[in-house]
């Protein structure tokens, strides 16, 4: 244990020391002053610190606001479209719960001092009111079934249908990393199977790039190979995304159940194993754009796992690129397929994610998969030479 951890520790015993002997010394003094005395003295007391609690604690509300605001995403803004809706909801939600907030904590503490137990005063029983109780039901009712419904409406928004310009990127979860695929120059995902993964080829997600027979439950099952795979660019760096295009993420998980969360863009999603699921937004600045408004000359972008998923779940991060097109381009151009084809009749040679071989021959109706550069705009498909 370290040494802040032993401090807290012996903190918290000396506080709970000190409760201790305060009770057993109260005790004392109601034997020695009698019951009455002492009940009245106790509840002059608790009623002071009910005042005193209430003031310090709207103090420390203060504090901890200043001393902290400026180290959370508020200040800045969203770097999404969608993202500025999340903000917005976020903000109001804030004020209507702060205001009942503090109005409620106001009078709960001060309450409990001016009604504190008198013998010049008689308790009033109020046991029952239709009119209170349909205002304090209906009133909260109709508020969260408001925020609520806007929650839903940009929750369908993100995980609606995107734009037909939407530029296409799938990421995979695994303990504890991310995998980061593109579809070649023919802008379509090659099929994957999960039994076909194998970290020792650098088949990392089981792309079907040869044909494979493997024993199932249910018998033999016969698999062949998806030439559309064979162009797919496979990244574990870094996921490059272009500034104003907009952008579908196709989530997956390799293992556990693990979640894509995007703290910049105000969004995130589940990664489940088996259901892929789709979110989408548009990024409104590059990471040169975002280092200048947060002032923070290292800043990245940053993919979370906001589900816990091992042991390892705290390093589990990831990083995003957002660049002008005309930088995805080039990023895009100096890419090779995750697929490298044989050297030799069945002997399938798979290059590592991420790694830079030598171009190699493909199949003839996806030859030129590898040198192509996918910025999807509409239909447009860019390609360099």
């Amino acid at each position: 244990m370290t040494t802040t951890g032993l401090f807290l520790l012996a903190i918290l015993a000396l506080g709970f020391l000190i409760t201790f002997q305060i009770a057993k010394a109260s005790e004392y003094v109601s034997v020695l002053k009698g019951e009455k005395k002492s009940f009245e003295q106790n509840n002059k007391i608790n009623g002071f610190l009910m005042v005193v609690f209430l003031v310090l604690g709207l103090i420390g509300v203060y504090w901890c606001n200043k001393a902290l605001y400026h180290k959370t995403l508020m200040p800045y803004p969203s770097a999404s479209e969608h993202g500025e809706n999340i903000d917005t909801m976020l903000k109001i939600t804030l004020l209507i719960t702060g205001i009942v907030f503090f109005i409620t904590q106001i009078l709960l503490f001060w309450f409990a001092y001016k009604y504190q137990y008198s013998d010049k005063r008689r308790a009033f029983y109020y046991p029952h009111n239709n009119k209170l109780e349909v205002l304090w039901t209906t009133v909260p009712a109709i508020a969260l079934c408001t925020l609520v419904g806007f929650g839903l409406y940009y929750w369908f928004k993100i995980t609606g249908e995107a734009p037909a310009n939407a530029m296409q990127v799938e990421i995979t979860g695994r303990q504890f990393g991310w995998i980061y695929r593109y579809p070649g120059k023919d802008n379509v995902f090659g099929k994957k199977y999960f039994r076909m993964i194998d970290e020792a080829d650098g088949n990392i997600l089981g792309m079907l790039w040869k044909d494979s027979t493997m024993e199932t439950p249910n018998g033999v099952q016969n698999l062949k190979a998806d030439p559309t795979g064979y162009d797919d660019i496979i990244q574990t760096s870094a996921m490059y995304l272009i500034k104003d295009q907009p952008v579908k993420l196709i989530i997956n998980s390799r293992d556990v159940i693990h979640d894509v969360g995007l703290p910049h863009f105000r969004m995130k999603m589940d990664a489940v194993p088996g259901t892929p699921t789709t979110m989408w937004f548009t990024p409104k600045y590059t990471t040169e754009e975002m280092k200048k408004i947060t002032n923070n000359p290292n800043f990245e972008y940053e993919i979370a796992c906001d589900q816990m998923c091992g042991n390892g779940h705290y390093s589990m991060k990831g990083l995003i690129k957002v660049v002008t097109r005309d930088e995805f381009v080039l990023w895009r151009a100096k890419q090779q397929p995750g697929y490298k084809a044989p050297t030799k009749a069945g002997d399938p040679a798979i290059t590592e994610p991420g790694a830079q071989p030598a171009p190699a021959a493909q199949p003839a109706d996806t030859a030129a998969a590898g040198a192509g550069a996918v910025v999807p705009k509409g239909n447009l498909v860019a390609a360099h030479k």
